[in-house]
Formats: C-alpha cells, sequence, structure tokens
C-alpha cells in the first residue's frame, strides 16, 4: 500500500455492504454484483473500495457525489482488500479502487481487468505520464488516476524548533538526530508494519539512496538477486536504524504509528502523506498544520536524494461488469477535476492528478509534494506496485516482516526470497 487504505444501495449517494465477505465467498459475489444493475447504464453501479479510514471513506463519497450517478460503494479495510484482491478481482465491482503501474498491469496482462481507452479519450487534463502508468503492456488503458502522493520522513516543526533539531539530509545527520532524539526521551522512529506493507517502504528508500533507481527497478523486475551483495547492503543499513523504532513494529498499524507522532511520543515517520487522514481535519487541523515532511536522506552520494516514491491511486473496471455504460461513465467523473477537487475538500493529503485540480486550495504540505515529485528525477510506485503482485505481499512482505523480527537471519531470509522468485513470472 503500499500501500493505505454501510450498507444498501443510495441513489446518487454513497454506500456499502458486506465487501469483504463478498470478497473471500465467491458465490455470494456472484449473487449480489449479478443484482447490481444492467447494461442500460441506469441502473445501480457498484464500486468495491478500500477507502476504509474515516476521512478517506468520506472524501471518496465526496468525489462520487460530483457525479450524478448510481453508485453503491462497497467499503472494506484496507489490509483485507489488497490481501484477498486475486479472489475478488475473479467477480468484482463494476468499477475497483486499485493503483497504477505495475500492480494494475498484472492484472490487465492476466485479462481480468476491462480496457477503458475509450474513457481516456474524454479525460481532458490528464498527462501522458498519466496516461502512461495506466496503461497496460499492450498500450492500452485500464485504470484511472484519482490523486498521488509521496513517501517522505514526516515530523512535527513544533517539536523539531523546540528541541533544536536540524533536518537531516545525509544518513550520518540522521542516525546522529536519532540519537540525540534518544537522548532527549522520544522514541526517534514511529514505525509500523501491519498488514505487511509499510515497511516496503523503507526497503525502497534504503535500496534507492545505496544503490540506485535502476538496479531498484531491475530487482523489483526480477532481473537481480536478492542474495545480491548490494541487497545485503541495503540490509545492513537499515540494521543501523533498527534500535530506533519503536518495538514491536509487526505489530503495529500505521493509524497508531502515526499518533505517536501526533502526541510527541516519536519524533520522525517514514510513510506516505496519508498519515495526516489519521487526524481530524477540523477538531484536530493545527496538529495537522504542524506536520512537515522531509526527502529521505542522502547515503551513496552517487544516487543523492534524485528518487522519489509517489503511488498513484485511482480505479480500474471489471473485465465483464454487470454495468459497463455505467462503470465507464462512473470513471470518467472520477478522472475529472470536479471530482478531484471535491475529494481534496475533505482531505488534504493528496495531490489530485488532473491538470485543472484546484491548487489555490492546497495547504503547506500539498504544494511541497508537488515540488518533491515535480522536481524529482526518478518516481518509484512503491514495492507492492513496482513488482508481481504476489511475489510482493507472498514474499517479500513476509522477508521483510521476518527480518524486522530478527535481523540475524537476514541471509537465510534472502536465500528463501531468491528461492522463492524463481516460481515467479515478471514483465
Amino acid at each position: 500500500m503500499d500501500g493505505k487504505h454501510s450498507r444498501g444501495p443510495v441513489r446518487g449517494r454513497s454506500a456499502r455492504r458486506g465487501f469483504a465477505r463478498r470478497a473471500l465467498v465467491l458465490g455470494t459475489v456472484a449473487a449480489l454484483v449479478a443484482a447490481c444493475g444492467s447494461d442500460d447504464g441506469g441502473g445501480t453501479i457498484t464500486l468495491g473500495s478500500n477507502y476504509s479510514d474515516e476521512v478517506p471513506r468520506a472524501a471518496l463519497a465526496a468525489a462520487v457525489d460530483t457525479c450524478d450517478l448510481d453508485v453503491e460503494i462497497n467499503t472494506v479495510d484496507h489490509n483485507t482488500y489488497q490481501e484477498n484482491f486475486n479472489t475478488y478481482v475473479q467477480q468484482p465491482d463494476d468499477v475497483m479502487a486499485w493503483f497504477a503501474g505495475y500492480r494494475m498491469r498484472a492484472f490487465a496482462s492476466r485479462g481480468v481487468v476491462g480496457e477503458i481507452s475509450d474513457v481516456w479519450e474524454n479525460l481532458d487534463g490528464m498527462s501522458e505520464g498519466f496516461r502512461s502508468a495506466s496503461s497496460g503492456l499492450d498500450g492500452e488503458q485500464y485504470f484511472v488516476p484519482l490523486y498521488y502522493y509521496p513517501w517522505a520522513v514526516h515530523y512535527r516543526v513544533s517539536v523539531f524548533e523546540e528541541n533544536g533539531y536540524e533536518v537531516p539530509t545525509t544518513w550520518d545527520e540522521l542516525l546522529a538526530l536519532a540519537e540525540q532524539m534518544e537522548s532527549d526521551g522520544i522514541t526517534p522512529f514511529a514505525a509500523a508494519n501491519d498488514g505487511r506493507w509499510p515497511q516496503m517502504g523503507m526497503f525502497d528508500m534504503i535500496n534507492m539512496r545505496v544503490n540506485g533507481y535502476d538496479f531498484h527497478v531491475s530487482l523489483m523486475g526480477g532481473n537481480e538477486s536478492w542474495e545480491d551483495p548490494r541487497v545485503k547492503d541495503v540490509f545492513a543499513r537499515w540494521e543501523e536504524i533498527l534500535p530506533y523504532y519503536q518495538p514491536d513494529v509487526n505489530g503495529r498499524t500505521w493509524q497508531d504509528a502515526a499518533t505517536a507522532i501526533g502526541n510527541g511520543e516519536a519524533g520522525m515517520y517514514l510513510i506516505g502523506t496519508f498519515m495526516v487522514d489519521n487526524f481530524d481535519p477540523e477538531a484536530q487541523a493545527d496538529l495537522i498544520a504542524d506536520i512537515d515532511f522531509f526527502a529521505f536522506p542522502e547515503i551513496n552520494p552517487e544516487h543523492g536524494q534524485d528518487a522519489v516514491e509517489a503511488p498513484i491511486d485511482g480505479f480500474m473496471m471489471a473485465a465483464d461488469p454487470a454495468n459497463e455504460e455505467g462503470a465507464k461513465a462512473l470513471l470518467e467523473c472520477l478522472g475529472s477535476a470536479d471530482a478531484i477537487n471535491a475529494y481534496l475538500a475533505v482531505t488534504p493529503s493528496v495531490v489530485g492528478a488532473h491538470a485543472d485540480t484546484d491548487t489555490s486550495v492546497y495547504n503547506d504540505m500539498q504544494r511541497k509534494s508537488a515540488e518533491l515529485v515535480g522536481n524529482a528525477k526518478y518516481i518509484s510506485q512503491f514495492l507492492d506496485r513496482d513488482t508481481d503482485p504476489d511475489f510482493a505481499s507472498s514474499v517479500v512482505g513476509v522477508a521483510l516482516a521476518d527480518f524486522l523480527a530478527d535481523p540475524g537471519q537476514i541471509d537465510s531470509i534472502l536465500a528463501t526470497v531468491e528461492s522463492q522468485k524463481q516460481t515467479y513470472t515478471f514483465e
């Protein structure tokens, strides 16, 4: 996630029902989808959603409300949705929340999601970069972007100012700052790995800083050995900061780690900017305004800070939707400036994909996010979006959790990853 993140249909408004059960029990899925509308575009359109936290759930509802369509949103917990997507996509809702890049292309190549190039003919305001990120290996489009967001190291400005901390730009400065925070009674790094995806971001950033973007992409594409000394160097670096982590990282949700930043218990947190969705945008507006971020520090001067992780979230269509005309109408609407503006009116945590997004309402974090991504030489999507989805979830996610539990076993852990990699086919 990358990864992050109500019942009965409501005409023109969002609704939810037992999506998690449908994702796991195919017979129930088939019966429900068959009952949800027709091919005439005038019936209910079902939208499978992983926007399960309160703020993004409300934001998605606001975006859908701009479409003037009969949409039923079936929401499930973010982690459950992703972990069961392979089963769900066999008989999904008409439209599905998902991710751009490799993770989309893998399902497009399998023929389990629908081509929507005709929708793209009407998507004015989407750049060629977004079109490319939404295209399959055949050059056709299968995805509509809604927004993007960078991963970076978040912190509270007031905590840094009160303690005289400086933003680190190198690995040595990061380690020195962590040591100082610990001396001051602050846990240096908020850390979570519930769902086995949050710490994929730490691997990505260290790998791109140590070995560069090209090696990272090659590793994700199955072209490098996980037993390569360069990969082991990533984990050796990572092990240097593990003593500064919150304990029991594998059992902590990203939300709980965000709370540790909010209450001043922890000093830094590598996560996507969606972390501010953990806080109430009205009741905790001052806290949100106090949160800033910095680019992951340089480790190898050869690569500096030239790569940024900036996942793109959006939507796909089922290969055989119950309401194809309605599904395409919804996708075209969700790719509009009106929809993203409605989404951003609820949450200030992301940056709109549409060129006509109303940037005048952006807060400092959104403007800084757009600048960070816009100035990056290389942009990655996130580990579980840049490689085979099954390999990321079943192999790498498990390996990273095992490393966090017992760093001393990294050689055997990586040997297992390399052995299991041989059973997967990469692009």
